[in-house]
């Protein structure tokens, strides 16, 4: 399989329903909307959506609302990228290769937008439209499985533990703990989320979420690597920007070599949760070596 074209055909589909469910512009309040589609149709991988897509796949289901599930991880993931870039917290003035929200729009704005995106994840996996035919035990379980990833135990808390540890002098177990929580747990739920919505055994589930575990670390792991050794174009944003916030990464404790080799270990064990899938599995399993290898 072919990892590029795979990638290119989801996010193609991600981005022409995420396109569909978020308001015109034109709509009222105008400048609310303008902003939040800014950042939402903005680009960006779409790994999150791809990632639950893929875990429904890989048990042989496209269930009823897997889009609709798979685009509240990019709703979410939207609205934590606007306000981790307000000058309250990272203070970054481009992402994706464009100014950030609070930039074009003014802080409060971005503010709302992200409100907004963050309420919206929620409206679309609740919508009976969007998500007719889903079993509704299920249904309740990955609505469960998005707030547990991207609220106080989970993102948000890992957004928490990072702010306060920055200029301090933590330990490799206190950054372990930041990065489970603050990038970890939500690629966790999007695999989750997919796996439930395909109705997985508990074993199954058992499997995946060690997979997205793995590979939620190894994420981490590129993306600190990424900020010391990429550049502005190939980033979309400042390179170098944990250094200047006095924040300790991977390559703070293992050098860039040392995280590098720390991720590949990530990605094989990712790969080797999986042996009792079979060939349906495969783009779980190239998602996981495309997390180390990709240049953004």
């Amino acid at each position: 399989m072919n990892i590029a074209d795979y990638l290119e055909r989801k996010r193609v589909e991600v981005d022409h329903f995420l396109d569909s469910v978020a308001p015109p512009a034109a709509v009222p309040p105008t400048t609310l909307h303008e902003s939040l589609r800014y950042s939402l149709m903005a680009g960006g991988k779409r790994v999150r959506p791809i990632l639950t897509i893929a875990a429904a796949e890989a048990l042989g289901q496209t269930p009823p609302g897997l889009m609709a599930v798979a685009c509240s991880l990019e709703l979410i993931h939207t609205y934590s990228l606007i306000h981790d870039d307000l000058p309250s917290m990272d203070n970054d003035d481009f992402r994706r290769g464009k100014p950030t929200n609070h930039k074009v729009y003014g802080e409060a704005m971005a503010i709302l937008a992200g409100d907004a995106l963050l309420t919206m994840a929620f409206d679309i996996i609740s919508r009976p439209d969007l998500m007719k035919g889903c079993d509704p035990v299920r249904q309740i379980h990955i609505i469960q499985e998005l707030a547990l990833g991207s609220g106080n135990v989970g993102m948000v808390g890992g957004q928490v533990f990072d702010i306060q540890a920055e200029n301090q002098d933590i330990d490799l177990p206190t950054l372990q703990n930041i990065h489970k929580h603050k990038t970890g747990m939500l690629i966790r739920a999007a695999v989750r989320m997919g796996a439930i919505a395909a109705g997985a055994s508990d074993r199954q589930l058992d499997d995946m979420t060690g997979y997205a575990e793995d590979i939620g670390l190894a994420f981490q792991i590129a993306d600190d690597v990424l900020n010391v050794t990429g550049t502005r174009e190939e980033l979309g944003k400042n390179p170098n920007t944990d250094a200047e916030r006095g924040k300790k990464t991977y390559p703070t404790f293992y050098g860039v070599d040392g995280a590098k080799q720390l991720a590949d270990d990530c990605v094989t064990r990712a790969i080797n949760r999986l042996a009792s899938f079979g060939p349906s599995a495969d783009p779980l399993r190239d998602l996981a070596r495309y997390i180390t290898a990709r240049k953004n």
